[in-house]
């Protein structure tokens, strides 16, 4: 994350297009502010609009705006978000979700500086950052033709990941503290830290949710506990059985996990050694090796593959 923080702070001080990618809640949104408060742009507007809320005539609609009688109950003209952004930053959430009419015409925004509102003839010019968020493989979507090629390189010029909570678990902590701040003082709640029970399951869980789901449990855990820490009692129920469950694992040696390991890929090539050996990354004389240091039993052999000689091939 302390990368992807280096970046924007780079990136910022352009006007670059930015492209952020990560998984739902993993703090896309807060990254794209980021870039704009520390850019020529942050006294100017800084606009959002989410692309797969929208139907496509709407979205179209409320991105470039439209004129009196465009379509039925447009009576009086609108100016759209790209208007809205003008010296400022605009974030394109979703962008996935365009449609391919409106990626040929923010193609053009994009290229020419300008376009023209939905009904309209007057040609609209426009000075805006575009930052795009997707949780999308746009890679992909550009080879299903899905997503326009061109569009893509376009808002590709600088790519920012950012990683999944459970990737940077260092931070969950500090996230908590601040939500628990950030929760109390909005309702009123007497909690300012966290029992140390509960501050371990908060840093164990993997969070599928991100960075959304930790500051939803946490206004949750501030909003019920009684006094001025937060229990494990406090945290959801699904929460709790993760750890328990984590906890009642036996701990095993790293012998044991890579014996493991050899053994599941064994038996995945049917008891192939060379082929093992390339999957491991290892010399066929090293995995003998392993096998005779862990006596690791050849799981494809017992599942049948013995049938057949084992070939190099």
């Amino acid at each position: 994350m302390r990368e992807a923080v280096r970046l924007a702070e780079r990136v910022a001080a352009t006007d670059a297009n930015v492209l952020l990618t990560g998984e739902s809640g993993a703090g896309k949104d807060a990254l794209a502010l980021f870039i704009h408060e520390h850019s020529r742009r942050a006294g100017q507007s800084f606009i959002k609009i989410d692309c797969a809320s929208l139907p496509g005539e709407l979205l179209e609609a409320e991105l470039f705006g439209y004129e009196r009688g465009a379509f039925t109950g447009a009576a009086e003209a609108r100016p759209g978000r790209l208007e809205a952004a003008h010296k400022g930053t605009l974030v394109l959430d979703e962008i996935a979700h365009l449609t391919w009419d409106a990626q040929a015409k923010l193609l053009r925004v994009i290229e020419q500086r300008e376009f023209e509102r939905l009904g309209g003839r007057r040609t609209v010019r426009v000075d805006a950052r575009l930052i795009a968020l997707t949780n999308v493989d746009l890679d992909d979507a550009v080879r299903r033709k899905a997503f326009r090629e061109d569009l893509f390189y376009r808002l590709n010029v600088v790519h920012i990941k950012v990683p999944p909570l459970r990737e940077r678990r260092e931070d969950t902590s500090e996230l908590a503290e601040r939500f628990l701040k950030t929760y109390a003082a909005k309702h009123g709640r007497p909690a300012k830290h966290f029992a140390p029970q509960a501050l371990s399951v908060l840093t164990a869980y993997d969070w599928p949710g991100n960075v959304r789901e930790l500051a939803n449990t946490i206004e949750r855990a501030v909003i019920v506990a009684d006094g001025e820490k937060v229990e494990e009692a406090n945290l959801p129920e699904n929460l709790r059985h993760a750890s328990a469950a984590r906890k009642s694992k036996p701990l095993r040696t790293l012998a044991e996990l890579e014996a493991d390991y050899i053994a599941e890929t064994l038996e995945a090539v049917r008891g192939n050694k060379s082929e093992a050996a390339r999957i491991l990354g290892i010399s066929r004389k090293n995995l003998y090796e392993k096998l005779a240091r862990y006596k690791t039993e050849d799981k494809g052999r017992r599942s049948g593959a013995d049938k057949k000689p084992e070939t190099d091939l």
